[in-house]
């Protein structure tokens, strides 16, 4: 394994475990690990930057999903400052109504600088 997949594979996993943190502080600190300061995040439903909106996104998703978790599908891809990944929010009893593809850049120390999320399954009315 290169230091380059290392790189978006701890990339990926700090974002993961942003999405996963219900506790407001374990996911203000979470996102502030996972993401630049001015970092942002753009899917079809949401397009903020920094620390508090990011926050926002994933505690709305909480809210309208609770008990769900999000784990990834395949493996991570990337190149240069950029990864790629699928990922599906799962509940407990294994159903998985959403799941996506998101695209992040990186900076220097491999924090993400911008996420573009693509929903590919979406539940009805969501």
């Amino acid at each position: 394994m290169s230091a380059n997949t290392d790189r978006y594979e701890t990339a990926a996993a700090r974002y993961f475990e942003a999405w996963n943190a219900t506790e407001p502080e374990a996911l203000k600190k979470a996102v502030a690990a996972a993401w630049t300061a001015d970092g942002g995040y753009t899917d079809p439903l949401a397009d903020v930057r920094g620390h508090e909106g990011v926050a926002a996104v994933i505690a709305a998703a909480h809210e309208q999903f609770p008990g769900f978790v999000f784990r990834p599908l395949g493996t991570v891809d990337g190149h240069h400052d950029t990864a790629r990944f699928g990922w599906e929010l799962v509940s407990e009893d294994g159903a998985a109504p959403v799941a996506g593809f998101d695209v992040v850049t990186l900076d220097e120390e491999g924090r993400i600088r911008q996420v573009l999320g693509f929903l590919d399954r979406v539940p009805q009315g969501a």
